[in-house]
């Protein structure tokens, strides 16, 4: 039987972080950078908690007037202070059980070796028992592997893909799926054949550990649910990643 994880990026103001509780194994909380503070790691914690949701850490840039989503050109030891910082302070909230970075610092770690090592050196200094979550085929699930973390290697619901593996930049006009029937047949093709279709036509292997729906997209209640009881249907078995 085929197991996947479905993940969602919550804490970050949307307003349906409660409801999609129930549609998702385990979220990514934003711990600060990005969005996020005190109050709504708590919130969004015990939320989790209270459906047995397992809680991971989304650390990205520090720039809230972009979302987290422009590329800074920080060196490698300022990324690793701002993940250990991150990461360190929901920690203190709450066990964590994995680590994806956010927006833009997630996809530059996909391509960038320094990058991804940056991030890979902090989770394992934080707790090598951390599941390290990146774009999969990607730089970031590499570093961790060659650190001797384990990693999880993601796929998206909403997103399309460039021939390279890569996600299309959201400034491309498609690069978000709006409908849910596109979002669940992405889906079920990453899971069930390990393989997804570019915008441009060409099929990609991509192995697949675990499914993001973005919290904030406009649809993300819907493909939730969408999703899971799709997946559910095919008898996948959804469950968190494994550490």
């Amino acid at each position: 039987m085929p197991r996947i994880d479905l993940n969602c990026d919550l804490g970050e103001g949307g307003d349906n972080d409660h409801a999609l509780m129930e549609w998702v194994t385990s979220i990514n909380v934003a711990c600060g950078g990005h969005a996020g503070d005190e109050a709504t790691m708590r919130r969004t914690v015990a939320w989790a908690n209270e459906r047995g949701v397992a809680v991971g850490a989304h650390p990205g840039y520090a720039d809230r007037d972009h979302f987290g989503r422009r590329e800074l050109a920080l060196t490698p030891a300022e990324i690793v202070q701002l993940v250990t910082e991150q990461v360190s302070h929901l920690m203190q909230i709450s066990p964590v059980r994995h680590v994806k970075p956010h927006g833009a610092l997630y996809n530059q770690a996909g391509r960038d070796p320094m990058i991804a090592e940056a991030i890979a050196s902090a989770v394992l200094r934080l707790d090598p028992r951390l599941v390290l979550v990146g774009l999969s085929g990607g730089a970031l699930t590499a570093a961790g592997r060659r650190l001797g973390l384990q990693v999880a290697d993601e796929v998206f619901a909403d997103r399309t893909y460039e021939p390279d593996g890569t996600l299309t930049p959201r400034s491309v006009p498609g690069a978000v799926h709006l409908q849910a029937s596109a979002a669940v047949a992405q889906v079920m093709r990453l899971v069930t054949l390990g393989t997804v279709t570019s915008r441009h036509g060409t099929t990609l292997p991509l192995r697949a550990d675990t499914v993001c729906i973005h919290g904030d997209g406009t649809n993300a209640l819907e493909f939730a649910k969408t999703i899971h009881r799709s997946l559910r249907q095919a008898g996948v078995d959804l469950r968190p990643v494994p550490s």
